[in-house]
């Protein structure tokens, strides 16, 4: 079973479910996978309520994964519906391999020749409804998106974010910055924006302006008070809005402000967007360290280019002059030379720079220095 979960797990998790939003590999429907003989059998459980069209299309999809997962063997897909089993009928081979459709007489058929996919890495938030890879497009007017992440929270990814837009945009850019996350949006905060933002002719959520950034986040849409409870189909929804649905045309370069973590909503926006690279913000401390990790190895799976680590809190200046190092020193160093990718900067651990969040207004506008540097680094690499 190990040996066929390696194949079918990435090749079902870029296949999205109709009904449920998710990947197939996320809404149960791969069971059974084994491996017999040179033969990859698995089952694909359907709902009543999939259309034939629905269970073609996610069929051909898997069978066309599965080549170019490198599987060159046959492959036995039997469709099962609402928990019945139709007979066996045998389909065309997939080109790299043989694919044999087990399933229902309904959307039966020859799978698709493979082609080259545009859509890599894992689950399919970013998946037309049927199966199929969407086609990745750039809002109007834009031209850069940089979105800055990290592993876990509470390791100041918003405030490298917002600091970085507005560093970007004294060095003459044309900035939008999007708050991408949706539970816990700061965006407000930090950039001093308390309207909602209007429409425009066009039906567009216009950003609103903040210290020559354009600015949008859930945050301005909702109490500041109220959570956001959502499942995550909602939010997938939401992104794809602010990035297809948000007039972002006076803006070439878009810093996205990423939640923590790897989950769905990475994965819309990676999968839906272009991105130009992705910056990793960590502290010095190893549980730290731990997860970004993970933030760069999932830009690596989504073929997006890593432009570099920050390593913020690197340390606290003494009076006197003298450093100390309250989460550990050095950490963001090891894992940019360990990953190979640039060191874009360590921030230091400084009162202004958390009166600045506070207060909504980002250090960079009092002339912070590593914020700047930072900005002139990213302005080079991207």
């Amino acid at each position: 079973m190990d040996d066929a979960l390696r194949y079918l797990e990435p090749a079902a998790t870029r296949v999205r479910d109709p009904l449920s939003g998710r990947s197939v590999w996320l809404a149960g429907l791969i069971q059974e996978p084994r491996i017999d003989g040179d033969t990859l059998r698995f089952v694909l459980a359907v709902k009543k309520e999939h259309s034939s069209e629905d269970r073609q299309r996610m069929r051909e999809a898997l069978l066309r994964n599965l080549v170019e997962k490198g599987w060159s063997g046959e492959i036995a897909c039997t469709l099962r519906v609402e928990g019945l089993t139709a007979p066996a009928a045998p389909a065309a081979p997939v080109a790299g391999g043989h694919g044999h459709d087990h399933g229902h007489s309904h959307g039966g058929g020859a799978a698709a020749p493979a082609g080259k996919d545009p859509i890599r890495g894992m689950s399919g938030p970013g998946m037309q409804p049927h199966g199929g890879p969407i086609t990745k497009s750039m809002p109007k007017g834009v031209q850069k998106i940089i979105a800055v992440t990290s592993g876990k929270g509470g390791v100041g990814k918003s405030t490298i974010a917002t600091n970085l837009a507005v560093a970007l945009a004294k060095l003459g850019k044309k900035v939008g910055l999007l708050d991408a996350d949706v539970y816990g949006p700061s965006l407000p905060m930090m950039m001093d924006v308390h309207t909602r933002p209007l429409g425009n002719d066009k039906q567009q959520i216009v950003p609103i302006p903040s210290y020559g950034v354009s600015c949008l986040s859930i945050g301005m849409l909702v109490d500041e008070k109220e959570p956001i409870i959502w499942r995550g189909p909602m939010v997938m929804g939401l992104i794809n809005q602010f990035f297809k649905d948000a007039d972002w045309s006076e803006c070439e370069w878009l810093v996205v402000d990423m939640p923590p973590g790897t989950g769905d909503v990475q994965l819309t926006m990676i999968q839906g967007v272009p991105v130009t690279g992705g910056i990793v913000v960590t502290t010095p401390q190893p549980v730290a360290l731990l997860d970004a990790v993970r933030g760069i190895e999932m830009f690596k799976k989504l073929d997006v280019p890593v432009l570099g680590v920050v390593e913020n809190m690197a340390w606290y200046e003494l009076p006197g002059g003298a450093k100390a190092y309250p989460f550990g020193e050095g950490g963001g160093a090891r894992l940019a030379a360990e990953y190979g990718v640039p060191l874009l900067a360590q921030i230091p651990l400084k009162e202004k720079v958390r009166e600045g969040g506070d207060k909504g207004r980002p250090a960079v506008l009092d002339g912070d220095a590593a914020f700047m540097a930072l900005a002139e680094k990213v302005a080079k690499l991207a």
